[in-house]
């Protein structure tokens, strides 16, 4: 049987994470289930705590993040070299696309109640990123990273305050709709550089490039919709040379997974990948500000293993093909 390791933030959600934990906490007390549990205390803190747990003794663990995609980040960055511990989340943030793309359900007691039923099976073993940056510093992505327009939001919406004003009247998703329309028209697109495998491309009039481990991002966007966190493949989404008018129009879209069918956004799939930009571009991973490009990415295939319902659509049709041929 794993260690159970809980990593509460109890400030994601505007607070209101820290009363699921409570509610959490009465069941597995409830259920006698045996745990260990710590709360965040600042930036970068679940990270910290993650280590230290992987480096405590050799044992299996099992850490489960509870928080937002941001405690996600922190804590899989924590973790990513250790490869005895399975990673495991209940949502308590406002974003929460770690749990959508990973088939986790958005009621942290339900999303418990399943974490307890997988935790009897083996972690599913599935793909990060890792981005060299400029200086030469290393990050690491489970959902995605974008550099662009999408990061210079991602970085507007955790510096503000008017964030927890979305989250308290239960609007957390509409914060990234908030400030995209305040920075549309002001956004200063640039010639991107990018490097797929090998391949060069070039961009002009580059609003952003995300690079998806998964479909969905920004609070449910289905930025990728084919993306699959185990196939040992990255889907990129690069959006140039349309207007702040029908950006908009784009971005409504995403909702839905359509915007793959504007002729001004062009997707690849791909390993390994650089990004040069003209102009400085924010950077962001999971949704967490990183820095600025220039950088690379590489894919570490089935690095990390994590409690999850999401299985291959291949997999489950090669089930049924096999299935079908015994009978």
């Amino acid at each position: 049987m794993k260690q159970i390791y809980f990593i509460i933030n109890p400030k994601a959600g505007n607070g209101h994470c820290f009363k699921i934990w409570r509610h959490i906490e009465a069941l597995l007390k409830a259920e006698q289930i045996s745990y260990l549990a710590f709360f965040t205390e600042y930036p970068g803190h679940a990270k910290i705590l993650a280590s230290q747990i992987a480096a405590s003794n050799n044992d299996l663990k099992l850490i489960i993040a509870v928080g937002g995609d941001g405690t996600m980040h922190e804590v899989m960055n924590g973790i990513v070299s250790n490869h005895k511990i399975t990673l495991g989340f209940i949502p308590g943030g406002s974003g929460n696309d770690f749990s959508r793309g990973f088939q986790i359900p958005s009621d942290p007691i339900e999303a418990l109640k399943v974490i307890m039923r997988l935790i009897k099976k083996e972690g599913h073993s599935i793909d990060t990123g890792k981005i060299v940056l400029g200086d030469h510093s290393e990050h690491y992505f489970i959902n995605n990273m974008g550099a662009g327009f999408d990061a210079l939001i991602s970085y507007e919406v955790n510096q503000s305050p008017i964030k927890a004003l979305f989250n308290k009247l239960l609007m957390g998703r509409l914060v990234y709709v908030y400030f995209l329309l305040k920075k549309v028209f002001t956004f200063k697109t640039s010639t991107i550089d990018l490097s797929i495998d090998g391949k060069k491309h070039i961009f002009e009039q580059t609003w952003f490039v995300t690079v998806s481990n998964q479909p969905y991002y920004g609070g449910g966007m289905k930025i990728a919709p084919e993306a699959e966190p185990d196939d040992g493949l990255f889907d990129i989404t690069v959006v140039h040379e349309l207007s702040r008018i029908k950006l908009l129009l784009v971005f409504i879209s995403v909702f839905w997974g359509k915007h793959i069918y504007f002729k001004e956004v062009k997707t690849f799939k791909g390993r390994v990948i650089s990004i040069h930009s003209h102009d400085s571009f924010y950077v962001h991973g999971d949704g967490e500000h990183l820095g600025f490009t220039p950088l690379t990415i590489n894919l570490q295939q089935k690095a990390l293993s994590v409690l999850t319902r999401r299985v291959r659509k291949e997999i489950v049709d090669l089930k049924e093909r096999d299935s079908n041929d015994c009978h």
